[in-house]
């Protein structure tokens, strides 16, 4: 078994073993509020034996929102999160907040007004153009980072993971497809990367050394003309030298490849019926396989391409990628990765960490169909083929 039952320390935090529940956006608040349904969604994971759970996708801010399900993290969220916390501590395992910014990805409907962006560019995912960031708003977006760090920890979550990654706010100004700036948040790498720092900078000045900070960071947007990974692996660097507790890894960017990340089937069909609007529904059913890329799933599918990364920075680095099994545990583990996500697996078998470590499994019955990404958007997350 190695040793991915073993615990691990994470900052200031001990986990009880070397499995984690990456943030997979569960669609559950309505009014911006956790749920029932949300506390159970979590605490059921802990029970089932992850070390750490993450909360999806929370804004940091009114206007950072894709979703009116998604927690909007202000004062009046704490109770509810403290509720989850709570909740998941009684089973054994820590809870983290995932919060962002969505950026030019904001829903105009949500939000009531134009999405802020790193440039004026045309978004294909909503149909809408950015406004560019001003030096008053992202003063504001970096303050509001740093506040909802610190709302999260004073709730009692373990720890909180900022959101670098595909192609939301802070991605979009690391990514030379979105940033076309020529100020001192555009053009060199140093410049694309200045939000990320500045906004790690003040998270770690709001809740002190100790407290965990994790990063979800592209390792490549998975197109040309996005981040690739020299530039990925050099920020990296950058942001262990700020403080940064972990990265998580990933990939992929909304618009452009939404399913780099996921990879397996496409579900056109759950997808379309999950639009409100009428022409989205036709434009998914007319074009959806025109629209949204198939990536052939194949296990652990971003491991090779982590190992540069593993390589380039001493900081823990949490594993994505299809993983399901407990040989692909191992094999990434034995890679000098401190911590795998299991995203899909954990939808499908709350229990598998549990039933893994006690050998009543190898590997998930999960099946890279993809339908549990429809479903945030018809009533949460679920995955289709539980027990299956």
């Amino acid at each position: 078994m190695g040793i991915a039952f073993t615990p691990f320390t994470l900052g200031g935090l001990r986990l009880r073993n070397r499995i984690v529940k990456p943030a997979t956006f569960e669609g559950l608040c309505p009014g911006g509020l956790v749920s029932d349904a949300l506390v159970e969604h979590h605490r059921e994971v802990a029970a089932g034996g992850a070390a750490l759970t993450t909360v999806a996708y929370a804004s940091i801010s009114p206007d950072g929102r894709s979703y009116a399900t998604q927690i909007l993290v202000r004062p009046g969220a704490a109770p509810g999160l403290t509720r989850l916390a709570d909740a998941v501590h009684r089973e054994g395992a820590a809870a983290a907040l995932q919060v962002g910014h969505c950026g030019y990805f904001a829903n105009p409907r949500v939000i009531g007004g134009r999405p802020l962006g790193a440039s004026r560019l045309f978004n294909t995912y909503g149909l809408t153009f950015a406004r560019p960031a001003g030096e008053e708003d992202l003063a504001r977006v970096i303050a509001d980072f740093a506040a909802a760090t610190r709302i999260a920890r004073d709730a009692g979550l373990d720890a909180v993971e900022l959101h670098f990654g595909h192609g939301y706010l802070v991605s979009q100004f690391l990514s030379p497809y979105t940033n076309r700036r020529t100020d001192r948040w555009g053009g060199s790498l140093a410049n694309r990367a200045r939000l990320a720092v500045e906004v790690l900078r003040a998270a770690r000045s709001a809740v002190g050394p100790d407290f965990p900070i994790l990063l979800k960071v592209n390792l490549r947007d998975g197109f040309a003309g996005g981040l690739e990974l020299d530039e990925s692996i050099e920020v990296a660097r950058w942001l262990e030298a700020e403080g940064a507790t972990a990265l998580v890894l990933s990939g992929g960017f909304v618009s452009r490849t939404p399913l780099f990340m996921l990879r397996g089937e496409v579900p056109v069909a759950r997808m379309a019926a999950s639009q409100e609007r009428w022409h989205a529904r036709l434009g998914l059913t007319l074009f959806g396989r025109l629209l949204v890329q198939a990536y052939p799933y194949t296990e652990g599918f971003f491991l090779e391409e982590a190992k540069p990364m593993r390589a380039a920075v001493r900081l823990p680095l949490v594993l994505l990628g299809g993983v399901k099994s407990m040989e692909t545990v191992d094999r990434a583990l034995s890679a000098g990765f401190e911590l795998v996500g299991m995203g899909r697996a954990l939808l499908h078998d709350p229990a598998l960490p549990r039933k893994l470590a006690r050998g009543e499994l190898v590997a998930s019955g999960c099946v890279p169909c993809n339908e549990c990404i429809a479903e945030m958007d018809r009533g949460g997350v679920r995955c289709t083929r539980r027990g299956g």
